[in-house]
């Protein structure tokens, strides 16, 4: 699992850690059942706090993308694929929306938004 921090992003390191293994999930990399790195062994591979860790391993948990099990370690959660689907179902509502507001500003309509849609939807076939 490779996760990458940033020391000049304004995001904290624990949420730059819990988005990084949420994508992991939400993309695949990471499988149902996957055994995570555990806290400690984390901390010590990106040079940061064991707290810090802690604190994104139980965010994770707390949204149901990891499942903690004592004295044996957190796995990717198994059987939540609706939630994960649902999560990325908002990040792409998020981005259309923004889409929304950048072609309102240039002045394109929602049909040639949706032409473009389609022109890309078929490109991709």
């Amino acid at each position: 699992m490779d996760i990458v921090i940033s020391n000049t992003s304004e995001r904290p390191i624990y949420e730059q850690i819990s988005s990084q293994v949420k994508e992991a999930i939400l993309s695949g990399d990471l499988a149902a059942g996957q055994q995570l790195p555990s806290i400690r062994a984390l901390a010590g591979d990106l040079h940061v706090s064991v707290i810090t860790t802690k604190r994104a391993y139980s965010d994770l948990e707390s949204l149901g993308f990891i499942e903690t099990v004592q004295g044996r370690g957190s796995f990717v959660a198994r059987g939540n694929l609706e939630l994960l689907r649902e999560e990325r179902l908002r990040e792409v509502e998020g981005l259309l929306e923004q889409a929304l507001a950048d072609a309102s500003a240039a002045g394109i309509t929602v049909t040639d938004l949706h032409e473009m849609l389609d022109t890309l939807a078929e490109a991709d076939m």
